[in-house]
């Protein structure tokens, strides 16, 4: 049977350079995989807006999962027919796994206010807060925070604080993951799963092959999705060792930071 991969990555530090936000190192790679009919799935904690930029920079032209899985936006006519439990959305076919934004706000105002002084959301922050606090540009900034389905925050507090934190919006109901630069509060969803759901609607469009998912991520908000794809990647970080896995068969680790350890993983892996 012949083999269709599938490539799930991570943006920031992974297939995006942790420093300067460039895929330059990538470029070549990008283009094999284009060639090769591979498609490349943006996982990212990033918005759907942020997306639409990136994709087409990069020229990507297929699904992307939004906000740490909390949205698979698929093009519409990808596939021959709309997907079920997907919605409509700017010309894209939507599959949601978590409440809106509004809802996470909600919840951080009515148990978080003892914690207030211990973190920033993006929501409270200014464009130019926002553009400082990630290294961003206004615009990008701007982008950053249309979200959907969550809300980042800026760990001002200490550790202890950022445990109990978590314990009690975890206890209320929410997801509490820790990005590469922020914490993210969402519904009880995960890139992993996302992946999952995706994988899945791949392999009944394509019963002639057999689907095998590559995730590649930096992070410890990727770990949901390496330990459950069928090859994992972890990108070298400037900022943090690699992220403890339970997993140690089909796991490669990259030599090199960003996307260069990107480009350098999968031209081993696919041997392009």
């Amino acid at each position: 049977m012949l083999e269709q991969y599938l490539v799930f990555t991570d943006l920031d530090g992974t297939l995006l350079d942790h420093h300067s936000y460039s895929f330059e190192p990538a470029v070549a790679m990008l283009m094999k995989l284009k060639q090769a009919k591979i498609p490349v799935i943006p996982t990212t904690s990033k918005t759907f807006a942020e997306l639409l930029q990136i994709r087409q920079s990069a020229e990507l032209t297929g699904p992307f999962i939004v906000e740490n899985g909390a949205a698979v936006f698929i093009p519409e006519h990808y596939f021959e027919e709309q997907p079920a439990q997907t919605e409509y959305h700017q010309g894209y076919w939507v599959k949601s796994f978590s409440a809106p934004r509004q809802h996470w706000l909600s919840l951080l105002e009515q148990h978080a206010s003892k914690y207030k002084s211990a973190y920033k959301g993006f929501s409270q922050m200014s464009t130019q807060e926002l553009s400082d606090a990630t290294n961003l540009p206004l615009t990008d900034a701007h982008l950053a925070n249309t979200r959907l389905y969550s809300e980042p925050l800026q760990w001002l507090g200490n550790e202890q604080q950022k445990q109990e934190f978590s314990q009690l919006m975890r206890a209320a109901g929410a997801n509490v993951l820790q990005g590469g630069r922020f914490v993210h509060i969402s519904g009880k969803c995960n890139k992993g799963l996302a992946m999952q759901w995706l994988t899945g609607l791949f392999a009944q469009h394509q019963t002639h092959h057999k689907v095998t998912n590559i995730a590649l991520g930096d992070s410890f908000n990727d770990n949901d999705m390496l330990e459950i794809a069928d090859i994992a990647v972890q990108i070298k970080s400037p900022k943090h060792d690699y992220p403890q896995l339970t997993r140690t068969d089909k796991l490669w680790q990259s030599k090199y930071e960003g996307p260069t350890g990107w480009s350098e993983c999968l031209q081993q892996i696919l041997n392009l």
